[in-house]
């Protein structure tokens, strides 16, 4: 509960000083020249399906069935997006982290660390991740309809951490890498006021081919959502959005550092629904 009361602070004091800023005047030759938004959403996450292992003799571990991720869970997101002509500029932070406490029905093997069944473990999926992304309109001359395509760039800033309730038995696995991604946005305007849009970021390859690396390791991200709109006041839109936040990757890492031998299969499905609101400056 004190979780989603902060995000619900920080979202409220985001769209706050997102409109005081806004208010501030501006030139209106700019304004038709250059879009500036600020955009903030509020909501809650699904588990459809999670599951992780750590190392070759590790439990593939389901976060659903055996982890306490069978519970919603408070989520929020927050971007600016900064356009000029065709050319769209994107920056997306996106907090996620779940927390859970479960007593184990079966053992529990991470990186040749036993959790026996009937104990009590602590488990942290802290997973939070920054996003540039890039599109460029291909059709700039119709009013009604907007396709964008482009590339993005997202770094992520892992921590997965199992702990016995007692601290005596720890494990927990670090990580920050770059991801590149495709990326399209597209919106349709029904009138002045509302409109839909669809928004995908993604990308399946073998991540040695992306970072030079000799190890098979294959990843994917998909990051894409269902939003509809409308415009309540001048400059200001609320909005309903669905999402898939979806991905994962398997195989060994270069860096091994113990206790495990580096394999890593990781598996995500998550759905989300926010509301939320966009202010053009």
């Amino acid at each position: 509960m004190k979780k989603f009361i902060k995000n619900a602070l920080t979202f409220t004091l985001f769209f706050t000083l997102s409109t005081t800023f806004g208010q501030e005047n501006k030139a209106d030759s700019l304004s038709k020249k250059f879009q500036f938004n600020a955009i903030a959403e509020l909501g809650f996450l699904n588990v459809f399906d999670h599951k992780i292992q750590f190392s070759n003799s590790g439990t593939y571990f389901d976060y659903g069935r055996e982890g306490g991720q069978d519970v919603l869970f408070p989520v929020s997101r927050l971007s600016l997006e900064f356009q000029s002509d065709r050319n769209t500029f994107y920056l997306l932070y996106q907090p996620l982290r779940l927390e859970s406490q479960v007593l184990l029905k079966n053992d529990l093997l991470v990186d040749n660390a036993l959790f026996i069944p009937g104990s009590s473990v602590k488990l942290l999926y802290n997973f939070p991740f920054y996003r540039f992304s890039y599109t460029r309109e291909l059709f700039p001359n119709r009013p009604k309809f907007n396709f964008g395509l482009g590339a993005s760039v997202q770094i992520r800033n892992a921590t997965i951490s199992f702990e016995s309730a007692d601290g005596s038995i720890f494990r927990t696995n670090r990580d920050l890498g770059i991801v590149p991604a495709l990326k399209l946005k597209t919106n349709y305007h029904f009138n002045k006021r509302l409109y839909a849009e669809i928004e995908a970021d993604g990308i399946y390859a073998p991540i040695s081919y992306l970072n030079g690396s000799d190890n098979d390791v294959v990843g994917a991200i998909l990051d894409a959502s269902l939003r509809v709109g409308v415009s309540i006041v001048d400059h200001v839109d609320c909005f309903l959005n669905l999402r898939y936040l979806g991905g994962g990757a398997v195989g060994t890492s270069d860096n091994i550092d113990g206790p495990g031998d580096g394999y890593v299969r990781n598996w995500l499905h998550f759905g989300t629904v926010t509301v939320g609101f966009k202010y053009q400056f």
